[in-house]
């Protein structure tokens, strides 16, 4: 029908906005292909470490070679995650985590062709740039399908148990796939997993909305100063290991991971449209729960390297007992994710995330202060930070993506992944240099003298209580950073809501 003269012409309806799921369920699409970008990050490293062994005699490779087939993946992840998340955030949350699927697969499928270690280097380089276009993407995109805190947190825990199950299995199943099949097969598992992802992202998530989106022009300087930092910050702890704290090349990475920051810092409070906005980053759900994170980083990868060498080294368990040994933290790892939803329902978002950082700093002090008396207190070490990181994993998380705005998650969801992995490199550099302050000869020798192990365990005690103590200094402040902005907000109708 025609528009009568001097009538405007109605305008277009526009099109009505999609209607968040009102249950998992409704999302399982997007759920089913988001668990999949997890897993592929939980059990890429597992299965491949068992693996290096074998992959070492095949391609001839040095241990230094052997060790950047691990170090590449996880420089490119961490040191690009920042960079990439916001980059997501102005491009494309949806588009740059089906780039990323596809470059996932592409790096995959080019194992088949693999013949050096160098090439197997430049494969996992590539691998970690997918991972860093895809993992923080696959928890921003999970918290934005939901209006509801409750189901936001649901939908969490299924992703990462999804995930934590592949960390769980993936050593058992790159085992028993070695004895029948080529060692490339296990990189090359990667590729049904990243076609699973796409076509769950493809039909479960809708296209990039440009209202949702910021167009802020991308901070260069910024984003290669931050690069630089979190890449010396991965590189240095895996030089103290190596090289030893007596030598000029861990420090050199320190200082350089250092200066780094603090011009990263300096250009993000001077710069017009920074990479980071230090405003945000400082908003109470932000700031606190990135300081759990990196508190509950240094407790657990701390924990872990500590327990690891103790079982194998100072009490002379096998491999494979000691493998078992640390079951108490995988079976509660995987189990517990059917007591956050309940728990967090129980107790608030906030008060959950006081008492499972509190579980983790308890568990670390346990070990450090019980742990040379016998296993049963290594255990309840690892039930105790296992228990409080299932929890502390996802409440943290979901706070800082809370306390956001909505064109700033998939950033979000970096900046905490970031957090972690440069906190647990931290941990397992204090643990290093310390033993390599107080243990005399080589840690790797069998047969310790009665000197020896008491040195060993000197340091165990020392590393564990300067990890206690920072990360309990962590939760501190993240705990008053939270209840002061609590005691602010009172009288102010929608402060809670932005995270102010």
């Amino acid at each position: 029908m025609s528009t009568p003269p001097g009538i405007a012409p109605a305008p277009a309806a526009a099109d009505p906005a999609p209607v968040p799921p009102r249950s998992l369920r409704e999302a399982w699409p997007a759920l089913a292909g988001l668990s999949a970008v997890f897993l592929f990050e939980m059990l890429d490293n597992s299965i491949l470490n068992v693996a290096l062994p074998t992959i070492g005699r095949e391609l001839h490779a040095s241990t230094v070679a052997l060790q950047w087939v691990t170090n590449a993946y996880a420089v490119t992840f961490g040191g690009l995650m920042l960079v990439l998340g916001a980059t997501a955030d102005r491009f494309g949350r949806r588009r740059i985590m089906l780039i990323g699927l596809v470059l996932l697969g592409t790096a995959s499928l080019a194992t088949a062709f693999v013949g050096t270690a160098e090439q197997l280097i430049a494969v996992r380089a590539l691998t970690g740039v997918a991972a860093a276009m895809t993992t923080p993407g696959s928890m921003a995109l999970a918290f934005r399908l939901f209006e509801e805190d409750g189901l936001r947190v649901r939908a969490a825990t299924l992703i990462s148990t999804v995930g934590l199950i592949g960390l769980a299995i993936g050593p058992t199943v790159g085992g028993l796939v070695l004895t029948i099949a080529p060692w490339q097969v296990l990189l090359l598992v990667n590729v049904p997993i990243a076609v699973l992802a796409v076509v769950g992202v493809r039909v479960g998530i809708t296209a990039d909305n440009a209202s949702d989106l910021h167009r802020d022009p991308v901070d260069v300087l910024g984003a290669a100063l931050g690069t630089a930092a979190i890449v010396l910050a991965l590189v240095a702890p895996s030089l103290f290991v190596t090289e030893g704290a007596g030598s000029w090349q861990p420090w050199t990475a320190t200082a350089g991971a250092a200066v780094a920051a603090v011009l990263f810092l300096l250009r993000q409070r001077s710069a017009r449209h920074p990479l980071l906005d230090l405003a945000l980053v400082a908003r109470p759900l932000v700031s606190s729960g990135l300081a759990y994170k990196a508190a509950a980083g240094l407790a657990t990868a701390g924990l872990g390297y500590l327990v690891t060498l103790q079982l194998q080294l100072d009490r002379g368990w096998p491999p494979a007992l000691a493998a078992v040994g640390m079951l108490p933290q995988v079976v509660v790892l995987v189990a517990g994710g059917a007591f956050v939803d309940p728990f967090v329902r129980r107790v608030g978002l906030d008060r959950a995330a006081r008492l499972s950082a509190t579980a983790v700093v308890a568990g670390l002090a346990v070990y450090s202060l019980l742990g040379r008396f016998g296993y049963l207190w290594v255990a309840i070490a690892l039930v105790l930070v296992a228990a409080g990181m299932r929890v502390l994993g996802v409440v943290a998380g979901v706070n800082v993506l809370r306390g956001l705005p909505k064109n700033r998650t998939t950033i979000g969801a970096a900046l905490t992944d970031t957090a972690a992995e440069v906190t647990s490199g931290a941990g397992i550099a204090v643990c290093g240099t310390v033993l390599a302050a107080l243990f005399t000869g080589d840690l790797a020798t069998s047969n310790w003298s009665p000197r020896q192990s008491a040195q060993f365990q000197e340091a165990v005690t020392t590393a564990g209580l300067l990890l206690t103590v920072a990360a309990t200094a962590l939760v501190g402040w993240a705990v008053l950073r939270t209840r002061n902005a609590a005691g602010g907000r009172e009288g102010r109708p929608g402060a809670a809501a932005t995270g102010e």
